[in-house]
């Protein structure tokens, strides 16, 4: 059995080696700092630029990606796991082009499922995502993500605001990440604040205490800035950068966008492909959650 799911892995391997899709993880301590929303908008944002994009919907919570942009989904990954739907059934297409795959309940479900459905989820989530330039994650909260805590090397976006509750929980959460899953960088984008003095205030007191604590190196993304026209583009489903293209907030979602697409561990070709890291690193998941499922 063992061989049988290690042939399984090369065989992922192998067929994703010449990929080069991108990976990126966003991540909020809690609802309500902003993630989703950041979420929405860089896959605009990736979009308007020529990017081919998948959005993994792992947030359990009603606004997620797929109700942010009143998608209103029949079905979700689970019933692809089932054998019920093709995951084609189940992908949904947003206004602007990216493709959304609600995700949150195989997650959820991924170690009690069987060889079979295991097979079936890595097989949906490969083919949904092997055409794409860059795959986001909507991560789930409260430090439940599988996607988050299988996300390695891959960019991590963890979205912080300038209040004391949201700086305090998100440090919660950059100390489990780097204490229970060893994440040793983040990159980070401050919601919701005034300018970016403000933004780079927030962010050079919880680097300074992160640093000397966890020893996790934090480097700042960016910020978006407290603007009317986020919340009118919310209450119309549709990102900012497509609803207002010149308002502050858009202009900063693709500075962001920019930004994580200069950075080193995405422009270095020569790395091992990154989905195929997280394929990889999931199925290993899935096979340690059936023996504990099994053994309980």
């Amino acid at each position: 059995m063992l061989d049988a799911h290690l042939d399984q892995a090369a065989g992922l391997r192998k067929l994703l080696a010449r990929s080069t899709t991108q990976v990126i993880t966003v991540i909020g301590a809690r609802e309500g700092l902003g993630a989703t929303s950041i979420v929405t908008n860089l896959a605009a944002a990736f979009t308007r630029s020529g990017k081919d994009v998948l959005v993994l919907d792992e947030n359990v919570s009603h606004d997620n990606v797929a109700n942010t942009l009143a998608l209103r989904p029949r079905y979700d990954l689970l019933h692809a796991v089932h054998g019920d739907k093709t995951w084609q059934d189940v992908m949904l297409h947003g206004v602007g082009g990216a493709s959304v795959l609600p995700v949150a309940r195989a997650m959820q479900a991924l170690p009690k499922l069987d060889g079979m459905q295991r097979d079936r989820l890595m097989g949906a989530l490969l083919a949904a995502a092997s055409d794409k330039d860059v795959v986001l994650v909507d991560a789930a909260r409260d430090g439940s993500s599988v996607c988050a805590s299988l996300s390695g090397d891959e960019p991590l976006l963890l979205v912080l605001n300038a209040t004391a509750t949201g700086i305090t929980e998100s440090y919660s959460l950059l100390k489990q990440m780097a204490t229970h899953n060893g994440r040793q960088a983040f990159d980070i984008v401050v919601n919701k604040v005034r300018d970016e003095r403000e933004a780079l205030a927030v962010f050079d007191n919880i680097s300074q205490v992160a640093r000397h604590h966890l020893q996790v190196q934090l480097e700042y993304m960016g910020f978006i800035p407290l603007d009317e026209n986020m919340k009118r583009a919310t209450q119309a489903c549709r990102p900012v950068v497509d609803a207002f293209p010149s308002s502050p907030a858009a202009l900063a979602i693709r500075e962001v966008a920019q930004g994580l697409l200069r950075a080193p561990s995405l422009m270095n070709a020569d790395e091992q492909d990154r989905l195929s890291d997280v394929m990889h690193r999931l199925m290993n998941q899935s096979r340690r959650g059936a023996v504990v499922a099994a053994l309980t």
